[in-house]
């Protein structure tokens, strides 16, 4: 898997994936722009869409969906909170909402399924982070 990252200006980056582009930018107070997610933002975003993802699945497997009408109004919502000493974000929260009713045995099943989420295993099992800097040296 990879992206490109490339500054625009002020505090803008263009993330490009595949043949897909998305803005990443800082609130006014912030000196951007708004005309995108922050950083902190799209890692919420990418658990939450990996989340909806396997909760929608689920329902499909098990036909808990009327030919794609219920799971089309599932929703998931993701919070997280600030931390320091190291800057991060900690406790995050997963709240699905899906718009028909679920017996227990199927709630339980659809929390196992999104537990098999690829960012939330990430999150959950810390991943190593090499950084190399490229950059032309220096005339002596």
């Amino acid at each position: 898997m990879e992206v490109t990252v490339e500054h625009l200006g002020a505090v803008q980056f263009e993330i490009k994936a595949r043949q897909h582009t998305v803005i990443c930018d800082q609130p006014a107070e912030n000196f951007g722009h708004d005309e995108g997610m922050t950083p902190p933002e799209l890692l919420l975003a990418s658990l939450g869409s990996c989340a909806a993802f396997y909760a929608v699945a689920y329902l499909r497997k098990y036909k808990l969906a009327e030919k794609g009408t219920a799971e089309t109004g599932t929703k998931v919502r993701v919070t997280a909170d600030k931390r320091k000493d190291p800057p991060r974000l900690d406790d995050f929260r997963i709240f699905i909402s899906v718009p028909s009713g679920l017996d227990p045995k199927h709630v339980e099943g659809m929390e196992r399924a999104v537990h098999q989420c690829l960012i939330h295993n990430t999150l959950l099992h810390p991943a190593t982070v090499a950084i190399e800097i490229h950059a032309p040296e220096l005339a002596k």
